[in-house]
């Protein structure tokens, strides 16, 4: 899809202190992803409470940053995944936030948004630069792109854009420019647009309804 893999990598010091990452400042460095781009990388994305967690271990090394917090999960949807696992009921992130790993509510009464990856052993992983995030603070048009419209749109690329003057290189691509508008990676591309395939095979933002004939915004010189 000719973008980068969204996880735990070393990204430039001038793009880390430019975006002003905090995930960057624990150690945990994350490449800037749109949602569709999580959901469409990440090998599961589900909906659940956390109903309990424990630090493990691998029984092989005594080493404290080998360490995994199991959270046991009460699945309530899952939106990607089926046909490579049947059944979730651990989720598993690094003990310290410094190897990307995420704390999580575990009183059973927060929902999240859960994306991650199935490793070797068969287990559920996520992490800090994975999609994860409580229900409620999605936006509607998140929650309904996470059925069908980021799964759509998963064969179109989504290029950040961080400074002006900056455009689509190809006609499968979108101008992801939440940055450069709203000083955000959270801004209205990531909460309310999905880039989906139109019927000619170019790429366009659209919110709802048919997809659009031109790209929301192309930020070229003033």
């Amino acid at each position: 899809m000719g973008v980068p893999v969204p996880g735990c990598v070393c990204v430039g010091l001038v793009l880390v202190l430019a975006l002003g990452l905090d995930k960057a400042a624990e150690g945990c460095s994350c490449l800037p992803a749109h949602p569709q781009q999580h959901f469409c990388y990440s090998d599961i994305v589900i909906r659940a409470k956390i109903s309990g967690e424990k630090i493990v271990s691998p029984s092989n090394t005594s080493s404290p940053y080998m360490k995994m917090v199991q959270y046991e999960i009460k699945l309530i949807k899952m939106f990607k995944g089926f046909d490579k696992i049947k059944d979730i009921q651990y989720v598993y992130t690094p003990l310290y936030s410094s190897l990307c790993g995420v704390k999580l509510d575990s009183n059973n009464k927060i929902q999240y948004l859960l994306s991650g990856h199935i490793r070797r052993d068969g287990k559920v992983s996520t992490g800090l630069c994975d999609f994860t995030e409580p229900w409620d603070n999605l936006s509607l048009t998140q929650k309904k792109n996470l059925n069908y419209r980021y799964q759509m749109g998963c064969d179109c690329k989504i290029a950040p854009c961080y400074t002006v003057p900056c455009s689509t290189t190809t006609d499968n691509e979108c101008l992801w420019t939440d940055w450069v508008l709203d000083n955000s990676l959270s801004g209205e591309q990531a909460r309310q647009h999905a880039c989906i395939k139109r019927s000619d095979g170019s790429c366009g933002w659209y919110q709802g309804g048919p997809p659009p004939e031109k790209d929301l915004l192309d930020l070229t010189d003033p």
